[in-house]
């Protein structure tokens, strides 16, 4: 693990600092000052830069500006909506003055395509509603809004389909994580909705009972893609992604034991992890000019930290 650590730390600040937090234990003021570095230089800093006076990257929300019209449904990640996702996952200080001034920005004038709501009030599907929940509640907005939505849209089986009409659907996984994430982060941010709690377990109850990668009708794997490692995770699901979600919120449940033992069997000698699915679509720059097949500085990083929890009990 130590030569996989030295790894992580040789990479941009984005990565270094949360290292330095998760696997290290380094004294706060060491973590703190290394985080700064995230506005200043590396991917957190081109971020911030590549946004325009209207508070929009690459002239859209969701997805880019140029996008054709006749392609609808293409993906795109270098719109406004995945940038800060993109910001929150390099963990840039939200205290930091430009960022304070980015997401000023945001909240004065980026409205949604769907139907000119503001950014921060969210729209109508749960997976876009969950991602911006993660970002107003760790950019100190309260997100109040999408909340609201997002429990209102809880479907009977506990978890969210973007593509539900009526409230019958059963859940998606892609949809269910990422409101589970919003709402979990909205939950530790103060949110005192009282309908959290249990909407929270009822979600997570989801992606337990499949033990994160199988079906509950005959135990088969789900989708091969769930269990391979990616990253950005963009709206998708993985095991990966709903491993590190469990992390974060603690619930060490006995279910996750064989996507932790999935995730143990993808380490490499030297206790690197590879980059194993990319998902596919223009970005605004490529970090670190990782591709699959190779070692990835943020899989290795989200994996260890992961193993590292799990094996703590």
């Amino acid at each position: 693990m130590d030569e996989a650590v030295e790894y992580l730390l040789a990479g941009d600040p984005a990565i270094r600092w949360q290292t330095l937090r998760d696997l290290r234990d380094a004294d706060h003021e060491v973590v703190a000052a290394e985080r700064a570095r995230v506005a200043e230089e590396g991917w957190g800093a081109r971020l911030l830069a590549e946004q325009s006076a209207d508070g929009q990257w690459d002239g859209g929300v969701y997805r880019p500006g140029w996008v054709p019209e006749d392609r609808p449904m293409f993906d795109a990640w270098s719109a406004t909506h995945f940038s800060l996702q993109q910001l929150v996952d390099c963990g840039v200080d939200p205290a930091d003055p430009r960022v304070v001034a980015a997401i000023d920005r945001v909240e004065a004038h980026v409205r949604w395509e769907h139907d000119g709501e503001p950014y921060f009030d969210g729209e109508t599907e749960p997976c876009i509603n969950g991602v911006a929940l993660t970002v107003a509640t760790y950019f100190g907005r309260t997100g109040s809004t999408i909340a609201a939505t997002l429990l209102d849209g809880q479907l009977p089986d506990g978890g969210w389909n973007c593509w539900d009409e009526d409230g019958t659907s059963a859940a998606s996984l892609h949809s269910t994580i990422c409101a589970l994430e919003g709402l979990r982060d909205a939950y530790r941010a103060g949110n005192e909705d009282p309908r959290l709690p249990a909407a929270l377990t009822r979600g997570e109850e989801v992606l337990l009972e499949r033990r994160l990668l199988f079906r509950k009708t005959d135990d088969t794997l789900i989708d091969p893609r769930f269990a391979m490692t990616s990253y950005p995770v963009r709206w998708f699901y993985d095991a990966l992604r709903a491993l590190d979600y469990f992390r974060r919120a603690d619930v060490h449940d006995e279910r996750l034991a064989d996507a932790v033992e999935l995730l143990r069997t993808k380490q490499l000698p030297d206790g690197r992890f590879r980059y194993e699915n990319r998902h596919e679509g223009p970005v605004l720059f490529d970090m670190a000019g990782e591709h699959e097949g190779a070692p990835s500085r943020w899989v290795t990083l989200r994996a260890l930290r992961v193993l590292r929890w799990w094996d703590a009990g």
